[in-house]
């Protein structure tokens, strides 16, 4: 998994309410267990014009996407396809839970901001299409002209993006220490 600490990139705009994880990726592409080229497949019965009319789309790295994205089944191939499609932070002002922990798990950034800056960002994002955003995980804020906003992430989740560890690679840091106490017991 590679590193997470700040994305400066365009944004794409996809509001639309309840969002889930099928409409993300329908299930009659789920027939792979390898993490690439679930990019291809995203929104595929949707098309929204918001992702897909914008000519670079897949090299802008940041959604702002409607309130409860990834609500459903807790399908982690969602959140490949939203990776594989180049994607690296998701912002909304709120995300089905496990939708969000899989997101974290798999590089993912998933920002939740309130309904007031969710609109601003919006905004913002849809009268300047080719105005960046700035996220930086390590000050925890995201930043567009003279905007700042503060977002949490928990501490685990946060360390893991940062040294671009999934939950398995943050234990194997540990296995001097392990294999140590293993002999040793």
């Amino acid at each position: 998994m590679s590193k997470l600490d700040r994305v400066t990139s365009r944004v794409t705009c996809y509001t639309a309410i309840n969002v889930d994880t099928d409409q993300i990726i329908p299930a009659r592409f789920l027939k792979r267990i390898d993490k690439v080229g679930f990019g291809d497949h995203l929104f595929a019965d949707l098309k929204p014009k918001e992702v897909f009319e914008i000519p670079d789309a897949r090299r802008r790295e940041i959604l702002i996407a409607g309130p409860n994205f990834g609500c459903g089944s807790s399908r982690e191939h969602a959140v490949w396809a939203i990776r594989d499609f180049g994607f690296r932070v998701l912002i909304s002002t709120s995300f089905a839970d496990i939708f969000k922990e899989n997101s974290l798990k798999n590089g993912v950034l998933t920002i939740d901001v309130d309904e007031p800056t969710h609109l601003s960002l919006v905004e913002t994002f849809q009268k300047s299409p080719e105005a960046e955003m700035t996220v930086s995980l390590v000050e925890q804020k995201l930043k567009y002209g003279e905007v700042q906003a503060s977002f949490a992430v928990n501490s685990f989740s946060r360390t893991c993006l940062l040294e671009g560890l999934d939950e398995l690679g943050f234990i194997l840091r540990h296995e001097a220490q392990i294999f140590a106490f293993e002999q040793s017991h």
